[in-house]
């Protein structure tokens, strides 16, 4: 395996992981922070519905789900520091070019655009970078930093964005007309695809270029290893599991919505309810990692999606009503928390499931073809829940798929555990 742990000093290392954290959000700011703090100014920004806006995201989704397993192979090639910077410059690219406030027809170009650049050229980088860091003793720890890290970037800038947009907003929100909403929205858009291109910058300095050199046959992708890959059963669960955690992720984009429909919040306070939910991530993503490499992967992940199961029961049974917002808060924490954990976990259960480093890309590839399926019919299963159900009741049909992904794939972590767990 190559090893990037005997080529950094400390503080090399640890400018890594921090250049990893940063660029690993900043690169999905401008596709998905952005609408899940701002989804009710977005969608009137642009004048759009949720099913409209869920095409958007499906248009992303189809593009990912055709880059995800070229860009498997592609990791385990090419440059990391390379393919990484040159994604976050694209990517920030087309978010300048999002502040022109596009048409339906020019949103869904640009969300296409973002599932090129975001997964073809930047995912699997990623993935295969952090196992690199954590090595064989540490899987879980270096997951839980990294995707702890980008929850602490995702929640620090994403509170600097409200504070942003509240600042250009009338005192009376209110009272605020679609202008004021679009000049303050439109300066939001420019923080972010700002930020996407210094994480380019910084990038391209602090990886090191080494890898670029490796001659590590090990390092190197080879045909084989798709075959051993889709050969394994605990790749196929850690699939599900993706795919269960990753609806709950993409259903967190429902609760500034549903604050603000349903508990009488006005813009500014429910788009701080999607904010709170991701400053809950990087406490749960580093504790279930550092966790994990204690007390197992597996037994984490299944404690992670039941504790989700509950939250998300809690809120399709139409537990809250407005002013109720002790109950409310307290269910929202531990339900993102559950979440955020899993996305802290469900990559260091590669290293449990007894992967080939040299098959990281095409597992990665696999993984995330299956995993990230959400990202393709969640948008528009929302919409139309929303959309053709309004007000509470279209939140607690959302919730109710999210309880059922979390029995789904509570079930798969079950079986996962009893596996790896089994003599080889």
């Amino acid at each position: 395996m190559h090893d990037i742990n005997r080529e950094l000093s400390p503080a090399g290392r640890t400018i890594a992981m921090l250049a990893l954290i940063v660029a690993g959000e900043a690169v999905f700011f401008l596709p998905f922070v952005l609408p899940r703090v701002f989804r009710p100014t977005l969608l009137d920004v642009f004048d759009v519905t949720n099913l409209q806006l869920g095409i958007a995201f499906s248009v992303y989704g189809v593009v990912a789900m055709l880059a995800y397993f070229p860009g498997g192979p592609l990791a385990d090639r090419f440059s990391t520091r390379k393919m990484m910077s040159f994604a976050l410059v694209a990517t920030s690219i087309g978010g300048f070019a999002l502040t022109t406030i596009p048409s339906l027809a020019g949103l869904q170009v640009l969300y296409g655009f973002w599932g090129m650049t975001t997964i073809l050229l930047f995912w699997a980088p990623l993935i295969r970078a952090t196992r690199e860091w954590g090595g064989t003793k540490l899987p879980g720890r270096a997951f839980g930093i990294l995707d702890g890290g980008r929850g602490l970037v995702a929640a620090a800038i994403g509170s600097g964005a409200v504070a942003l947009f509240s600042f250009f907003m009338p005192s009376e929100v209110q009272n605020a007309t679609l202008e004021q909403r679009t000049v303050a929205f439109r300066q939001v858009i420019f923080l972010f695809a700002g930020i996407t291109f210094a994480a380019a910058i910084f990038v391209w300095f602090a990886l090191p270029r080494s890898k670029e050199s490796s001659d590590d046959s090990q390092s190197k992708y080879e045909p084989g290893g798709v075959v051993r890959v889709l050969r394994m059963p605990t790749v196929w669960l850690q699939a599900i599991v993706v795919v269960c955690a990753y609806v709950g992720y993409k259903g967190l984009d429902d609760v500034s919505l549903y604050a603000h429909e349903v508990l009488d919040f006005d813009e500014v306070q429910a788009a701080k309810v999607g904010t709170l939910s991701m400053w809950v991530r990087p406490f749960a993503a580093i504790a279930a990692g550092l966790l994990a490499d204690r007390f197992g992967v597996a037994r984490l992940t299944m404690l992670s999606l039941l504790v989700f199961g509950i939250g998300s029961a809690a809120i399709a049974a139409g537990a809250f009503r407005p002013g109720e917002t002790v109950f409310f808060f307290a269910t929202l924490i531990a339900t993102s928390a559950a979440v955020f954990a899993l996305r802290g976990l469900y990559f260091a259960m590669m290293e449990a499931g007894r992967v080939p480093f040299g098959d990281t890309g095409s597992a990665v590839g696999i993984v995330s073809v299956i995993g990230y399926t959400p990202d393709v019919f969640m948008g528009p299963l929302m919409g139309v829940l929303l959309d053709r159900w309004p007000g509470e009741l279209g939140h607690q049909y959302v919730f109710a798929v999210l309880t059922l992904a979390a029995m789904v794939g509570l079930m798969a972590s079950i079986l996962f555990w009893r596996i790896v767990h089994r003599p080889i």
